[in-house]
């Protein structure tokens, strides 16, 4: 049970951070892209490291999605979060989940995009708000792949 083993969070904090990513994939699932990129710091960057991209700051975030609505016209986005773990970081927490992100099209059809495991690092401003600093997405691949 070692491997189990982990620093935990307060109670509040494991809520606010689950309140914090409702909040943010709804504003992303109902494409209001700069909603979105408010939950970023201004200086946030999103790591999809599989593809060997990397966008810095909030303007750049907003024209990277901007980039790809086209794939999300016409069908409704949903972002399924699960299996968080959460562990004090410093100056915030550093959050490992798995998501899933299914389009469903106006007959009902559900596509589901590749699965990911997602490494966050969330810091909390001096308002009290939870920002995303660091988004690190990797697509799942079978164990063993690759090499």
């Amino acid at each position: 049970m070692e491997a189990l083993a982990r620093r935990k969070v307060s109670a509040d904090d494991y809520v606010d951070i689950l309140d914090f990513y409702a909040r943010q994939m709804h504003v992303l699932d109902a494409l209001n892209l700069e909603a979105y990129a408010d939950t970023f710091t201004e200086d946030g960057a999103v790591d999809h490291a599989h593809r060997g991209e990397r966008v810095e700051g909030r303007a750049a975030m907003m024209r990277s999605m901007e980039a790809a609505l086209p794939r999300y016209r016409d069908v409704a986005v949903r972002h399924w979060f699960d299996h968080l773990l959460i562990e004090p970081a410093e100056n915030g927490w550093h959050v490992v989940y798995y998501s899933l992100v299914t389009r469903t099209d106006a007959e009902g059809k559900v596509d589901f995009e590749p699965t990911f495991t997602v490494e966050d690092d969330l810091v909390r401003l001096g308002n009290g708000e939870i920002r995303t600093r660091l988004r690190v997405v990797h697509r799942d691949e079978p164990a063993g792949a690759g090499e």
